[in-house]
């Protein structure tokens, strides 16, 4: 097949961006478009007394997954400021092994 042939075949019925033949989408169109949730929000905007802090572990727990990686904000709600916060705690907390870098599924 030469350039030209091999062009033709990115029109097909099958796979592409834009397909949606498979039916995955089929949920989102009986409720009328993308269905968002309640909004989260911030925990600690939320109460002024809890602070973040690297030694509280149960609490910097929630913000890591169970491979050990830190959850974005958009997942967890927190706002920007306490994002920062609990990233550069997360990030003491494993450095003084208080929090596990990752762990290890055997």
């Amino acid at each position: 097949m030469n350039g030209k042939e091999m062009g033709r075949d990115r029109g097909d019925d099958k796979g592409g961006r834009g397909d949606k033949g498979d039916g995955a989408g089929m949920e989102d169109d009986k409720r009328g478009g993308r269905a968002f949730g309640r909004r989260k929000v911030c925990r600690y905007c939320a109460d002024k007394n809890v602070h973040v802090d690297f030694k509280d572990q149960a609490a910097l727990k929630y913000f890591v997954t169970e491979r050990g990686k830190i959850i974005p904000r958009r997942i967890s709600g927190n706002c920007a400021k306490h994002q920062r916060e609990v990233a550069k705690a997360i990030k003491r907390s494993r450095g003084l092994a208080l929090i596990p870098y990752l762990v290890l599924q055997g």
